[in-house]
């Protein structure tokens, strides 16, 4: 009966929601590219005054991303179910970001989302759909 409730949110995306009259799409009020410039702008004193922790973490990066038994595109993948089911934004901006580089399909990227809301529940369905939103906005970019 619960789940009656909730199920109109959940498939009449396109209407707007009560709560926001003046929105069309009240779910995210940023846009991830801007996200990214942000987060590496914030972070460039960061980089400077820690800069042996920063070149680790980007070897750390650089080895674990590397093309090995599981190719690039999976990796993406993995890193982004992982960013999605911890709720983090910038992680989902960055990896769709490389995602859309390594011309990941719509299908794949949505087979994978549809891990992350089997094992994250109703906190990893909202971020699928904040995943959706960047990949139409940046796939749109890349085209």
């Amino acid at each position: 009966m619960l789940s009656s409730l909730y199920y109109p949110l959940y498939t009449e995306l396109s209407e707007t929601p009560p709560f926001f009259p003046n929105q069309t799409n009240a779910m995210s009020t940023f846009d991830h590219t801007t996200l990214i410039h942000n987060i590496n702008q914030n972070l460039a004193p960061f980089r400077k005054s820690q800069p042996d922790a920063m070149q680790a973490f980007g070897a750390l990066s650089k080895a674990a991303m590397a093309e090995g038994a599981i190719n690039a595109k999976n990796k993406e993948l993995i890193a982004l179910a992982i960013g999605v089911t911890q709720h983090c934004s910038g992680c989902i901006g960055f990896h769709v970001k490389a995602l859309v580089k390594l011309q990941c399909t719509r299908a794949e990227l949505e087979e994978m989302l549809a891990i992350c809301v089997y094992m994250g529940g109703g906190p990893a369905l909202m971020y699928t759909a904040e995943v959706l939103a960047a990949w139409d906005s940046m796939s749109a970019v890349a085209q």
